[in-house]
């Protein structure tokens, strides 16, 4: 493969700045680089086994691989299985010899359409069952190598897409689900994840980053989009007098989270236009894209080169990819951002539009089958605008209802077997797939959570919201770091033999209250954890202070503390 001509990145060039004129010339990336040489500046010889696979080939270049291996319903080989992840099939082997599928679902939103091709999609070639994700996305598990093609020209026909779902690929942006109809919300950001969405599906060098990447937009709306566990989150905002810019809603960008490093995203002091959002997130790609390790998959994420340059060193070369000037805010010169409804995400709802609500239905760890979505298909279409929003809380939002068809609209969500309330512990419960679907999974994580629900439900009340997240792998893809209580799956011994456990992590939160959890006990065994949990609670209960919730009196109290005080209740 030849380096680009000079004739060849000047016409890049301008059809960029044709598109963007916000961004700057040189924003297309170093295309100097000589391709036989080094990647990136980063010599051949010492790019990472994935690094290798892409310089061989590109991830998108696979389609002729993957219609071959159809015809023969085959698996791909060692490098092609990584490449099928850029059209975001996940080969899961060993606990489910067969593939996942992970779509991009911009914003979490979708049509009555796309759901019902979804559920068919999953009735026909996978599973009979689907997921949702903690990124506002759907799974799709047990789909074989013949259908492998079928399944992502399904996806294009019902409008959706699952390129670059997975592998060193910027993931599905997300957005506040009530995103456009929340009556707390300052700027509707359902447009601009969208807009994020469709500048990197149509830019194929944004395919090839150092590793994966995360993009969220925070409306200020009562639902968490856990904005601060991305690598940009954009928090919508207003300019306080102090700040000195033109009076209105902009956005606080957030940078590197990275939960399962133990790390929120922390305010880098930019304070953006929402016309500027798009620009500066591809600016901020694009350093990263140039400058991430690709020698040290371990290194390889952008917290590390920001953690190597600092913020100000890394927001320079950002300013050199952008045609107009960063604007720099002390934050305290800022509204403070808007609280959550940390029961926003089910229930009963008024919308900003007058005689409207929006239903968030309980779909207990993510979990729907096909029968199920074809039902809340014609449910949406019946009572609502045909339009549903998925959540970072693994449940879905139904908007548009008129307010004098709630008691019908619920009346048919429980026929279907869902409903729109719930527990305090059950309204906040996340889990990843687990080990029935995940080779990095220690533990059977959802149907755990189940039972752990369901014995706190039945030994105590709890007057107030909490997260419980269970993670199999310290990948920690349910974000175990920002639960109140959050369980990561461990291989724990008992008399001898292996069984399945947990560490235990307590205090974490997200938005206006962001922490990452406390390391407090390790390697539980399962059997011995409802019990301790529900302990736990109950010397809360006994011992707040003016009503505090369960993150927040884990803070007042160091580990040594925790494990003191928690030990001794339920010795006692």
């Amino acid at each position: 493969m030849a380096a680009f001509t000079q004739e060849q990145k000047e016409y890049l060039a301008s059809r960029i700045q044709e598109t963007y004129p916000f961004l700057a010339q040189n924003a297309v990336g170093q295309f100097t680089n000589d391709p036989e040489e080094a990647v990136y500046g980063t010599p051949i010889d010492e790019l990472s086994k994935e690094e290798l696979v892409k310089y061989k080939q590109h991830g998108l270049d696979c389609w002729d691989t993957m219609l071959t291996n159809a015809a023969k319903n085959i698996f791909p080989n060692e490098d092609d299985m990584f490449r099928y992840k850029f059209y975001g099939m996940f080969h899961v082997k060993p606990t489910q010899d067969s593939f996942m599928l992970r779509c991009r679902i911009p914003g979490g939103i979708l049509n009555s359409f796309q759901f019902k091709g979804l559920a068919e999609i999953a009735a026909d070639w996978g599973g009979n069952y689907t997921d949702i994700t903690t990124r506002g996305n759907m799974q799709i598990r047990e789909i074989m190598p013949k259908n492998v093609v079928n399944v992502l020209q399904k996806l294009t026909d019902i409008g959706l897409t699952s390129r670059g779902a997975g592998a060193d690929n910027v993931r599905n942006v997300t957005a506040t689900p009530t995103s456009g109809f929340d009556p707390q919300e300052l700027i509707d950001v359902a447009p601009l994840a969208k807009a994020m969405h469709h500048y990197i599906l149509n830019d194929r060098e944004l395919y090839g980053l150092p590793r994966k990447f995360n993009i969220s937009f925070d409306s200020g709306g009562q639902v968490s989009t856990c904005a601060d566990t991305n690598d940009i989150g954009f928090y919508a905002i207003r300019a306080g007098a102090a700040a000195d810019v033109e009076p209105g809603v902009y956005f606080r960008v957030q940078l590197c989270g990275i939960t399962g490093h133990k790390q929120l995203a922390s305010d880098c002091g930019l304070l953006v236009h929402p016309d500027e959002a798009v620009a500066v997130a591809a600016a901020i790609l694009r350093v990263f894209l140039e400058h991430g390790d690709r020698s040290n998959r371990k290194r390889a994420r952008m917290k590390y080169l920001i953690d190597d340059w600092g913020h100000g060193k890394f927001l320079e070369h950002v300013q050199e990819k952008l045609a107009f000037d960063l604007r720099f805010v002390p934050l305290e010169n800022c509204e403070p951002m808007p609280k959550k409804n940390r029961q926003g995400h089910f229930g009963i709802h008024p919308q900003k539009q007058q005689g409207l609500s929006y239903v968030g239905v309980v779909t207990p760890v993510g979990r729907m089958l096909p029968e199920q979505m074809h039902q809340l298909a014609a449910l949406t279409n019946r009572f609502g605008s045909g339009n549903m929003r998925l959540t970072a809380w693994q449940n879905l939002i139904i908007p548009d209802i008129r307010n004098e068809d709630i008691p019908s609209f619920i009346a048919q969500l429980k026929i279907i077997g869902f409903n729109h309330t719930t527990s305090n512990v059950a309204g906040g419960l996340v889990a990843c797939t687990g080990n029935v679907g995940c080779k990095f999974a220690a533990a059977n994580t959802k149907a755990h959570s189940r039972i752990l629900t369901e014995y706190i439900e039945q030994h105590l009340e709890l007057d107030t919201p909490l997260n419980i997240h269970l993670t199999g792998c310290p990948h920690s893809c349910a974000q175990h770091y920002v639960g109140d209580i959050g369980l990561q799956g461990a291989q724990c011994k008992v008399d001898g033999k292996s069984v399945e456990g947990y560490h235990i992590v307590l205090g974490g939160g997200v938005d206006d209250n962001g922490a990452i959890a406390q390391d407090v006990f390790q390697a539980v065994p399962f059997s011995e954890i409802p019990d301790l949990v529900v302990q736990m609670l109950k010397t809360y209960l006994a011992k707040r202070q003016d009503n505090e919730d369960f993150a927040h009196f884990t803070r007042r109290h160091d580990t040594d503390q925790l494990r003191s005080l928690f030990k001794r209740e339920i010795a006692a």
